[in-house]
């Protein structure tokens, strides 16, 4: 997967534009075949909107939320975006300005008010953003758009109008849940969520939504682990300074960015917990050496041990420091130099043993045939942990990663599919052999693909027999498709890649 592709030109700059929603979808012209089986829609969530007025956005996760739909029948395609009507959204149109706080954008008190007015907004406490950007997913026959909050925005897959805001914290124990969930067979949805602990620290809550009825839906990219019978929670060298987020944040006009700080001595904990009974298993204590984390592939129960793979950064240092747009919107020798300083990616497989004795002190308990990862009971009873290396290339991401869901969640499995960062530019997808360490990468000039999508051929029995959708935001006026590595091109102002490696 190492890549020489350079990106003199800065093309990649067009991700970081604002677009108009549209009013109507857009029919594309189509050359090639798509796969007969191939229909639906598809929707996928994403910064549109940079500024407001004079005011600009400055993080990746500050631009307002927008929705995106691919309809494809009968071997054609539409696309249609519209903007979600967040409280975030609303108020910055209304005023022209930043209203609600983002991720790393503050909030000012209206520069029309007068200075008492301006002081006493100041004390009003924390108003949470609505920006429901992340991720886009179903409960039961409902659709919501996701944020990493305690705000959740039900929509209509269809039209794409924003119906209703939901607030997590009047049903659930929690101040805010991931964006990604798991879903287990049965339709039921898991996820994690912090919440206030014992003298003012934070905990974290598992969240079970009950199926509404039977299915199974394909989701993304994960932040925690789930197998048959374990959840895996890994804890990072990043946490919020609770005392920051509560004071400064409410009263100087401070962001989420600025209350992250990073620990350089803590490393990295693994946490386990059963699904049933539900219960956190407080006799194993994994650590390993400090990375950053914001994506699991797949999570699975083999011959009494856990494998964890997932998609590291290197250290304790935060990666989100490096993803400020004036960083990523900058000239290409700039950008890699920026990249040079950020912490570098790896894949990596962890494995937790679940059979612990005091007396295999001080030797490798891992016993799994396939892997070169190991892990270490110490003398204070903590096992030490050290993953085998499934990919690794200096500045090279292999991020947003997608297995075949339905068929490898919580199984032993071979291929994943991720999108490609060049120095934190996404311009490749790649399929990645887990067991051999063998890439695939699609890439063209000028284009800028966003996370995969892994559709599996109806009735196949091979794991990786299907097609790989990722979608971007804004791009060069080029549509592709592909297939078998045969193009297809679709003219339009998005691009969809369809591949089978």
């Amino acid at each position: 997967m190492s890549s020489r592709v350079e990106h003199p030109a800065a093309g990649y700059r067009k991700i970081f534009e604002t677009v108009e929603e549209l009013n109507e979808p857009i029919p594309a012209e189509v050359t090639g075949v798509m796969p007969s089986w191939l229909g639906g829609s598809l929707l996928r969530m994403g910064p549109g909107l940079f500024e407001v007025g004079d005011e600009p956005f400055y993080h990746l996760f500050d631009g307002q939320a927008l929705m995106h739909k691919f309809d494809l029948k009968s071997g054609q395609v539409t696309y249609y975006r519209k903007f979600i009507r967040t409280d975030a959204y609303v108020r910055a149109m209304t005023e022209n300005r930043v209203v609600i706080s983002e991720f790393g954008t503050a909030a000012y008190p209206d520069p029309c008010k007068n200075i008492f007015s301006r002081f006493f907004t100041y004390f009003r406490g924390i108003e949470v953003t609505d920006n429901c950007l992340v991720n886009i997913y179903p409960i039961g026959e409902d659709f919501y758009a996701v944020t990493e909050t305690n705000y959740i925005t039900k929509v209509d897959p269809d039209s794409l109008e924003t119906l209703s805001k939901v607030d997590l914290c009047k049903y659930l124990s929690v101040n805010g849940v991931t964006a990604h969930p798991h879903v287990d067979a049965d339709g039921a949805v898991y996820n994690i969520g912090n919440c206030f602990g014992k003298n003012m620290s934070l905990a974290y809550n598992i969240v079970k939504i009950p199926p509404a009825q039977k299915g199974e839906f394909g989701l993304e990219v994960k932040l925690f682990g789930m197998t048959d019978n374990y959840f895996v929670f890994v804890e990072q060298p990043v946490k919020i300074n609770l005392l920051k987020f509560l004071s400064s944040w409410s009263i100087t006009g401070a962001t989420y960015m600025d209350c992250f700080e990073s620990n350089d001595s803590m490393g990295t904990w693994f946490h386990l917990a059963t699904k049933d009974p539900a219960g956190y298993v407080s006799s194993h204590k994994f650590r390993t050496s400090a990375f950053n984390l914001f994506h699991h592939i797949n999570t699975y129960e083999d011959e009494g041990f856990i494998v964890v793979d997932l998609c590291a950064w290197k250290g304790h240092d935060f990666v989100y420091n490096y993803l400020y747009l004036a960083n990523l919107k900058q000239e290409w020798e700039e950008v890699k130099k920026a990249a040079m300083r950020a912490p570098q990616p790896e894949v990596r497989r962890y494995v937790l043993p679940l059979d612990i004795h005091r007396e295999e002190q001080g030797r490798n308990l891992v016993s799994l045939s396939y892997t070169t990862a190991t892990a270490v009971l110490h003398r204070d009873g903590t096992i030490w942990l050290e993953p085998e290396v499934l990919y690794s290339c200096p500045r090279q991401a292999f991020e947003f990663p997608q297995i075949n869901y339905s068929l490898c969640r919580g199984k032993k499995y071979s291929f994943a599919y991720g999108l490609g960062l060049n120095h934190f530019i996404p311009d490749r997808i790649v399929k990645l052999n887990v067991q051999t360490k063998e890439t695939w990468v699609w890439q063209e000039e000028e284009c800028y693909p966003s996370e995969p999508l892994f559709v599996p051929t109806p009735g196949a029995a091979e794991e990786d027999a299907g097609t790989t959708q990722p979608v971007s935001n804004i791009l060069s006026k080029k549509f592709y498709c592909l297939q078998h590595l045969k193009h297809v091109k679709i003219h339009f102002t998005l691009i969809l890649v369809i591949f089978k490696l």
